[in-house]
């Protein structure tokens, strides 16, 4: 199945790629799906994923075809063919 991924930001200039398409299986979830990014891109770990935990970090939003994971199945959500996942970075500020 083909997915879409698009970086948004200085995500997008941390790993240097705006749009990047991929196949995975059938079945893969979205933890699955970071995982292999970050092998591919190593400097977004830090952006994405709390190896420790296992968690996602809270530095960038994660988006399902515009829906954020929170209200989907988090990491845990099974992605579909056709799929677009987009990782916006957040910004602190005050």
């Amino acid at each position: 199945m083909k997915i879409t991924i698009e970086f948004v930001g200085s995500l997008r200039h941390a790993c240097s790629a705006h749009i990047l398409i991929r196949d995975y299986d059938e079945g893969t979830i979205l933890r699955e799906l970071i995982n292999g990014i970050i092998e591919e891109k190593p400097i977004l770990e830090r952006n994405l994923l709390d190896k420790q935990s296992d968690e996602q970090k809270p530095t960038a939003l994660v988006l399902i075809n515009g829906r954020e994971i929170s209200v989907l199945q988090g990491l845990s959500t099974a992605l579909r063919d056709g799929d677009k996942v987009v990782f916006v970075p957040v910004v602190h500020g005050g």
